[in-house]
């Protein structure tokens, strides 16, 4: 994402240095984390969208962050998201659920996922913990 005044991959409408941008590039002068589960979605598939390992690693909780993470190994191509619902995952709650779907294209065919994501707020901090079973 190099330009400053792109509108943030996340579906906000929002440019992506005032949306997403501020929690994926955050600096240790500057640690900004999203307020809400449903905000810590919309960033780490940003996250996916421009390959960053490193906030997708640093944003899965630690019980069920997978050894290796790729955000593009495999010709993907992201094309949008739409949040369904979201149950709590708010500034003042421990817990969230946020249900989505991302469209992407591999392969030549447009696809679609589906899922149900649990997260989970531990010192003052969301983190995504799993798709719900």
């Amino acid at each position: 994402m190099n330009d400053i005044a792109a509108v943030c991959p996340c579906g906000s409408a929002k440019e992506y240095q005032i949306c997403c941008g501020p929690y994926i590039n955050k600096s240790i002068s500057m640690p900004l984390v999203p307020q809400t589960a449903e905000k810590l979605m919309r960033s780490r598939y940003t996250a996916y969208v421009i390959h960053n390992e490193k906030y997708l690693s640093e944003s899965w909780h630690h019980t069920t962050r997978p050894i290796n993470i790729s955000a593009g190994q495999e010709p993907v191509k992201w094309v949008d998201l739409t949040i369904i619902n979201t149950i709590d995952g708010k500034p003042g709650d421990s817990e969230g659920v946020v249900e989505f779907i991302a469209r992407y294209k591999a392969n030549g065919k447009m696809m679609k996922l589906h899922e149900i994501s649990c997260f989970i707020k531990e010192n003052g901090r969301w983190f995504y913990l799993d798709a719900a079973h």
